[in-house]
């Protein structure tokens, strides 16, 4: 499975779950750890452990094991590694705090948008 697949499989599990402002970020030429960052948003801690839940229940089935998972006790910032992708689930106000997207905004793309490792 290429890491094309891997996104978009990791964003249609968070809009499974009603995840919100989703962003997918190609951090690779920042980052020799992973390629791909995504990050989403949801209103409880509820969501936010079901998001994730749902994205390792999708990506499991397709053949792709999480390494590592962080977070999932708290429930306001989750964090996911799949190896080349790093998704982040976090609540709103935690989302502002931290800024992702401004720390890493070099490579900040919509969902759907073709990337240049697109083929």
């Amino acid at each position: 499975m290429n890491i094309d697949q891997i996104v978009a499989a990791v964003v249609e599990a968070i809009e499974d779950i009603k995840g919100k402002d989703i962003i997918v970020m190609d951090v690779a030429a920042q980052s020799p750890l992973f390629e791909r960052m995504v990050v989403a948003s949801a209103d409880s801690t509820r969501q936010t452990r079901a998001i994730v839940e749902n994205v390792e229940e999708k990506l499991k089935a397709l053949g792709v094991n999480g390494r590592g998972l962080e977070g999932k006790t708290n429930g306001e910032w989750v964090l996911l590694d799949l190896g080349s992708v790093i998704v982040h689930v976090m609540q709103p106000a935690v989302r502002q705090y931290y800024s992702l997207e401004t720390l890493w905004s070099t490579g900040a793309t919509p969902p759907g948008t073709p990337t240049s490792h697109q083929a």
